[in-house]
């Protein structure tokens, strides 16, 4: 089983040149073969950036998490019953997505 936990940010992107949204979060992901799950947390618990992080959830929950090297991979946001905790999935839907602002 492979395990990677640190720093990451999650940035939202409305299209391939605008990005409304960046935090730093603490995640913890692990892999076992072909599966993996990941969960996390906002770093930043201000109410402000838990208000911003849940709006952009709600208005499409797809993500890209950049690790410190700037790799990087699409995910999808799942908030969890605690504020600012997440867990993730990978990604596997279209290219592109219509979100209205």
């Amino acid at each position: 089983m492979d395990r990677y936990e640190g720093i990451c940010h999650l940035d939202w992107w409305a299209n391939s040149s605008t990005a409304f949204g960046a935090g730093e979060v603490s995640v913890v992901i692990t892999s076992d073969g072909d599966t993996w799950s990941a969960h996390g947390h906002l770093l930043d618990p201000d109410p402000e950036a838990l208000e911003g992080f849940t709006f952009l959830c709600d208005l499409d929950p797809v993500f890209t998490l950049r690790f410190p090297d700037d790799a990087t991979i699409e995910v999808t946001v799942h908030p969890a019953a605690e504020p600012g905790h997440f867990t993730m999935a990978e990604y596997t839907g279209p290219a592109t997505r219509p979100v209205s602002l």
